[in-house]
C-alpha cells in the first residue's frame, strides 16, 4: 500500500478513538453525577464504585429533599431555581435590548472616538471581577439595593452589555450594507431597518448571545455571595450549591442533586435553541 493510503487509515483510525475518548470525558463525569443523584445514600455507602444501578435500586426522594423549602425539611432549591431564572431572564433580556441597537450603531454610524468606544468595552475585561467588587458593595449599600435581586441583575447587566455588543457587531459587520441602502431608497429608516432587516438577519447570533448572557447570569457565583448571603430567601441556585458542598452534614447524593438542577436547565435551552444556532440565515440574503 502506498503511503498516502496508510496515513488516511491510521488518521481515520486515530480521529475516532480521539472523538470516543473526548466523548467519554464529557459524557461520563455527567452520567456519574446523574446516577449518584438517584442513589439513596445507603446504596452509595454500600457499592461506593458501582457504575450501573438497578432501576429498582434508584429514587427520586433525593431531588425531593433539594426542592422542598427549609420549613418542610428540604434545601430549598426551588426557591433558588427561581430566583435564578428571574435574574438571568432579566439579564439576558435587558442585555439583548441595549447590545443589539448599540452593536448596531457601532457598525454602521460614523460618530466621534467610534474606535475607541469600540476598544473600551473590550478594556472592561482586563481588570478581575474582584477589583469592582467592594466598591460596588459599598455604592449598592449606601443606596439601598445591595441585599436585593434588582440590584444583582444591575451588576450581571454592566458585565454583560459590552462582551454582548462586541459579539453582536462582529455579525453585523458581515451583513451587506446594500440591503440597507435598498431599504434606504424605499423610505425606511434606521430604526426600523434595524427591526426589519438587521435583528432577524442576526437573529442566530442574537440567540447564542443571549443564551451566552444567560448563562453568566444563571452560574454566577462572585456578586451573589456578596451581595445576598444574609438573606436566604434571595440566594440563587449557585450559591445555594456552594451551601451545600459547605455543608458537613449533606450527602453526596443531594449535593449531586443540587449539581443536576444547576446544571440542566442550560442544556434544556441550548437543545431548545441549537436549530436556530446553527441557521445561516443570512444565505443569498444579497441575491436578486
Amino acid at each position: 500500500m502506498s503511503r498516502i493510503v496508510v496515513e488516511k487509515r491510521v488518521l481515520g483510525v486515530a480521529r475516532w478513538v480521539v472523538i470516543v475518548l473526548l466523548v467519554l470525558l464529557t459524557v461520563f463525569p455527567f452520567y456519574y453525577m446523574v446516577e449518584l443523584s438517584f442513589v439513596p445514600i445507603e446504596q452509595l455507602l454500600l457499592h461506593p464504585d458501582r457504575l450501573w444501578v438497578p432501576l429498582q435500586d434508584l429514587t427520586i426522594t433525593t431531588y425531593q429533599n433539594v426542592l422542598k423549602s427549609v420549613d418542610e425539611g428540604g434545601q430549598g432549591f426551588a426557591q433558588f431555581m427561581g430566583n435564578s431564572a428571574i435574574v438571568a431572564i432579566a439579564t439576558a433580556a435587558v442585555t439583548l435590548l441595549v447590545a443589539i441597537p448599540g452593536s448596531y450603531a457601532l457598525s454602521r454610524l460614523k460618530f466621534f472616538a467610534r474606535r475607541q468606544i469600540s476598544s473600551l468595552f473590550l478594556a472592561v475585561y482586563l481588570f478581575p471581577s474582584i477589583i469592582i467588587a467592594i466598591p460596588l458593595f459599598v455604592g449598592f449599600s449606601a443606596i439601598g439595593i445591595r441585599e436585593s435581586l434588582f440590584g444583582l441583575v444591575i451588576v450581571y447587566i454592566a458585565q454583560t452589555i459590552p462582551v454582548s455588543i462586541v459579539m453582536l457587531r462582529t455579525y453585523v459587520n458581515t451583513i451587506p450594507v446594500s440591503i440597507e441602502e435598498a431599504a434606504m431608497v424605499d423610505g425606511a429608516s434606521r430604526f426600523r431597518i434595524l427591526r426589519s432587516i438587521i435583528t432577524p438577519l442576526a437573529l442566530p447570533t442574537i440567540l447564542s448571545t443571549g443564551l451566552y448572557v444567560f448563562m453568566i447570569a444563571w452560574n454566577e457565583f462572585l456578586f451573589a455571595l456578596l451581595f445576598l448571603t444574609a438573606n436566604r430567601d434571595l440566594w440563587t441556585v449557585s450559591l445555594g450549591l456552594s451551601q451545600l458542598s459547605n455543608g458537613i452534614e449533606v450527602s453526596k447524593t443531594v449535593l449531586m442533586a443540587g449539581s443536576v438542577l444547576l446544571t440542566i436547565p442550560i442544556i434544556v435551552l441550548y437543545g431548545i435553541a441549537e436549530r436556530s444556532l446553527t441557521e445561516g440565515l443570512t444565505s443569498g440574503a444579497d441575491k436578486g
